[in-house]
C-alpha cells in the first residue's frame, strides 16, 4: 500500500511520515497493524474535539439522511449553514454578524483579501514578515519567505511587509493601505504572541488611515487559547475574522466573517464577487455546528487553560529550552533542529504524534485535542522527556 500511495497520490514532500491508518477514536490514531498513537497534533489543530467525536459523527450522519449538496452557495436556504453562521454572530462582536462560508481556511484567506479590496478601492495590502496564511497564490502572495515563492512568481502585486510586533513599523501603514493582516498568533514562525498591545495598535492604525484590520484566527480560533477566538485575549477586535481548521471537527471548513455592509459589497458590482459550489455543505456545516455548540456549552476553553499549565509543568527539562503559546497551542523549543526532529520520528516509534512548525525547525508543535484528558497530557509528556533523557 505504501508503494501505491507514493506512486498514485501526489506527495508534498520527499519523505512523507507513510503511516498506513486504520481508525481514530478520541485522543489516539490507529495505524493497520492496530498500533495506538496518542495525538498531540489534532491533525493541525483541525480535530478540536478529537477524532470522531460522537456529537460531530451523529450531526454529520443525521445531515447525510436529509440531503447532500444542492446549489451553489449563497442561493438556496440550508439550514445548517444558517444555523452555523448565526451562532459564530452570536459569539462574535458587533458589528461582525455576516459570515462567508467556504471549503478550506487558504479559500477564506482569499476571500477576506477581496474583500478588503472591493470595499476600500484600494490595493496594498501589508502582511507580517515570517507569516503563514495558506499556499493558494493570494496566501502564498503575504509570505516573506522567498525561497518558497520563486517558483511560482509571478504573484499578487502590491503585498508589502512588517515585523510582526513592531510599533514603529506601524509608520508603513497609510491611506493606500486596502488592508492588514495577521494572524493573531503567528503560526508557522514559532507561535510567537503579540505584545504590549501590539494588536491593539495595529487596529487602531487601521482606523486611522481606514485600512481593514483581517485577523487570521485559522489555528488560533475555535477555543485552543482559552477564548473561543483568540483575539479575544489580546484587546482587539478585526474588520474581518478567518476561521478554519478547529471550527470543522475534522471536516474541511473555512470562514470570514464581517460587517454585514461590508460584506456585502461581494454580491453587487460585480455580481458573485465572491463564488464557492460547495461552501457552506450541509454535512460539513452539521458538524461544524455540532462542533462548535460543544465548545461554547462546555467547559473545553477553560480547560484548555490548565491543560496548557499541565504540558508546562512536565515538559520542564534541560533539553527544552522555552514553551511558546497559549492554551493548546503551544510549542516546545529543543537545543537545535537535529534534536528536534529525532524527538518527533522517536515519538512516533513510540506511539505518540507530534510534528513540526512550518519556518521554526527547533520548535515541536503541540497542539492536541481540546478534549485531552490530564492523564493522556502526562503520558505524552513523559514520552518525550524520556526522549530526551537519552541525549
Amino acid at each position: 500500500m505504501k508503494n501505491e500511495f507514493l506512486k498514485y497520490q501526489a506527495q508534498t514532500t520527499p519523505h512523507p511520515l507513510a503511516m498506513e491508518i486504520s481508525h481514530a477514536k478520541g485522543c489516539y490514531i490507529y495505524d493497520s497493524k492496530g498500533k495506538a498513537y496518542l495525538d498531540f497534533v489534532a491533525g493541525v489543530s483541525a480535530c478540536s474535539l478529537g477524532h470522531s467525536h460522537p456529537k460531530v459523527v451523529s450531526a454529520a450522519k443525521e445531515q447525510l439522511d436529509k440531503y447532500l449538496h444542492v446549489m451553489v452557495y449563497g442561493e438556496y436556504i440550508q439550514k445548517p449553514a444558517l444555523e452555523l453562521t448565526k451562532l459564530i454572530a452570536k459569539h462574535l462582536p458587533e458589528p461582525l454578524e455576516s459570515t462567508y462560508l467556504v471549503n478550506s481556511g487558504t479559500e477564506a484567506i482569499e476571500g477576506s483579501l477581496k474583500l478588503a479590496r472591493r470595499f476600500t478601492g484600494r490595493s496594498e495590502i501589508i502582511a507580517a514578515k515570517n507569516a503563514y496564511h495558506g499556499n493558494t497564490m493570494g496566501s502564498l502572495s503575504l509570505m516573506d519567505y522567498e525561497e518558497r515563492k520563486q517558483p511560482f512568481l509571478p504573484l499578487i502585486p502590491d503585498i508589502k511587509h512588517i515585523e510582526f510586533n513592531s510599533v514603529t513599523d506601524l509608520e508603513k501603514i497609510t491611506n493606500n493601505t486596502a488592508a492588514v493582516i495577521l494572524e493573531t498568533i503567528q503560526g508557522g514562525a514559532g507561535f510567537i504572541e503579540p505584545t504590549n498591545n501590539y494588536l491593539t495598535k495595529v487596529q487602531k492604525r487601521c482606523n486611522d488611515v481606514g485600512a481593514v484590520f483581517i485577523l487570521d484566527e485559522i489555528q488560533p480560533g475555535i477555543g485552543r487559547t482559552g477564548k473561543l477566538f483568540g483575539f479575544e485575549n489580546y484587546n482587539c477586535q478585526p474588520d474581518i475574522v478567518v476561521t478554519g481548521k478547529g471550527l470543522g471537527g475534522g471536516l474541511p471548513i473555512g470562514a470570514f466573517t464581517a460587517s454585514k455592509p461590508m460584506m456585502d459589497c461581494l454580491s453587487d458590482n460585480p455580481k458573485l464577487g465572491h463564488i464557492t459550489t460547495f461552501g457552506g455543505n450541509p454535512v460539513i456545516a452539521a458538524a461544524a455546528l455540532a462542533t462548535l455548540k460543544e465548545i461554547t456549552e462546555t467547559n473545553l476553553m477553560s480547560e484548555a487553560l490548565e491543560k496548557e499549565q499541565l504540558i508546562r509543568q512536565h515538559l520542564q527539562h534541560k533539553h527544552i529550552k522555552e514553551i511558546r503559546g497559549r492554551g493548546l497551542m503551544l510549542a516546545a523549543f529543543t537545543d537545535n533542529a537535529e534534536l528536534t526532529n529525532h524527538v518527533i520520528l522517536t515519538a512516533q516509534d513510540q506511539g505518540l504524534i507530534l510534528f513540526w512548525l512550518l519556518f521554526e525547525p527547533k520548535a515541536i508543535r503541540i497542539t492536541p485535542p481540546l478534549t485531552i484528558s490530564h492523564d493522556e497530557i502526562i503520558a505524552g509528556c513523559r514520552v518525550i522527556t524520556s526522549i530526551l533523557d537519552k541525549i
